[in-house]
């Protein structure tokens, strides 16, 4: 039996490929520190397991879900977007909870995109994206992110382009994987090229309370509705990336669109965890300063890593990496990381794996205990 000819057009992704090689390493008694991925290795709050610990004996609770979650869970969600980003959306119909963001990225690509449409997509960017368009057939067309441009697209060159064929574009800010974030301005010169050529934009926006002092949502901005959905994540503000929360706010017939796919596909969320996860969503500031008070302090260390390298990074960055410019004249960043991997047994991604505009870049994650920091620290 043969496989799909839509499986020619993707590869296995990256990290569950090199984890494999990394834990084969691990086997053979390697000392690994894993700064590769970013998993959260910190708890959610007590709160938010207390929550779900009790709601496992609620009536009802080991059911099928609705495909669109607890009302509980979409006015929790609706209340966090009015609070932090002060973004109005209707509970019923502009909100709809999902098993992880990336489950998102699959569902609206399949609810809006035909065989042939195309897709702007950042390099460098979130692998998925790309992937999850050649799986539904369409086109990858990407639009190049640079330093010198503060990692935003330059749209008038991309407008000189033909994008009578594009149907979509991935945008996320605060960027992965660089950390980049884009101002108001920027925001609103996205909304208004999307409109201008009938494109839907799509913000990926799962770092904004991570090391960032002023979370944004592109849905904050006059019209943004008309033209543009927003993803959000429980994995990294909550540390719950296990747990597959995930989120998606927009007007109701782009909800809808997209409701369509996922009540065909799936079901709704474990009740528990959608217990649990109102439970996050009503967090107080403490626990947000809280998690950065453990970032920053697991930041300055990986700081003094890249400064052992020689390599140089943007201490404007935000989220919950540190994207890092090899020095002069260093090898390819595959060819890098590799050494490091093998010499001092500390596992880095390359920038490689977010697009061609990752080469000379690595990426460190901060989702490593500080003593594992300085034990690699000491290693060089």
């Amino acid at each position: 039996m043969t496989t799909a000819d839509r499986l020619n057009s993707v590869q296995e992704y990256y990290f569950s490929r090199k984890l494999r090689e990394v834990r084969g390493l691990m086997a053979d008694g390697k000392p690994i520190i894993n700064m590769g991925i970013g998993s959260p290795d910190l708890a959610p709050s007590p709160k938010v397991l207390q929550t779900l610990s009790a709601a496992i004996l609620d009536a009802g609770a080991h059911q099928y879900q609705s495909y669109q979650g607890l009302p509980e869970l979409r006015s929790a969600i609706a209340k966090f977007y009015q609070d932090k980003f002060n973004v109005a959306v209707d509970a019923n119909t502009e909100v709809l909870p999902l098993m992880g963001s990336k489950e998102g990225i699959m569902h609206i690509s399949m609810a809006f995109l035909n065989v042939g449409d195309e897709v702007l997509l950042p390099n460098p960017g979130y692998p998925t994206y790309g992937s999850v368009t050649k799986l539904v057939e369409a086109v990858p067309k990407t639009y190049d992110l640079t330093a010198e441009n503060g990692w935003f697209p330059d749209l008038e060159v991309l407008e000189k382009e033909d994008l009578s064929k594009v149907k979509l574009m991935w945008v996320s800010y605060p960027h992965m994987p660089t950390g980049a974030t884009a101002t108001t301005e920027q925001m609103q010169e996205l909304l208004a090229f999307a409109k201008r050529n009938s494109i839907l934009l799509v913000n990926d926006n799962p770092y904004s309370f991570v090391l960032a002092n002023n979370p944004t949502s592109m849905l904050s901005l006059p019209g943004a509705k008309e033209v543009a959905l927003e993803l959000n994540s429980l994995s990294k503000t909550f540390n719950m990336a296990g747990w597959r929360v995930g989120m998606l706010l927009g007007n109701a017939d782009y909800i809808n669109a997209v409701l369509k796919v996922k009540s065909n596909m799936d079901s709704g969320m474990f009740y528990g965890i959608q217990k649990g996860a109102v439970a996050a969503l009503e967090s107080g500031k403490e626990w947000f300063e809280a998690l950065d008070e453990v970032y920053q302090k697991r930041r300055a260390l990986i700081y003094q890593l890249a400064d052992k390298l020689g390599c140089t990074y943007d201490t404007n960055a935000v989220g919950m990496f540190v994207w890092c410019k090899l020095p002069e004249g260093a090898k390819d960043a595959g060819s890098f990381i590799d050494e490091v991997l093998y010499d001092k047994h500390i596992f880095i991604a390359p920038g490689t794996i977010f697009g061609t505009n990752g080469e000379g870049y690595i990426r460190f994650s901060l989702c490593v205990k500080e003593e594992k920091i300085q034990e690699a620290i000491e290693r060089f």
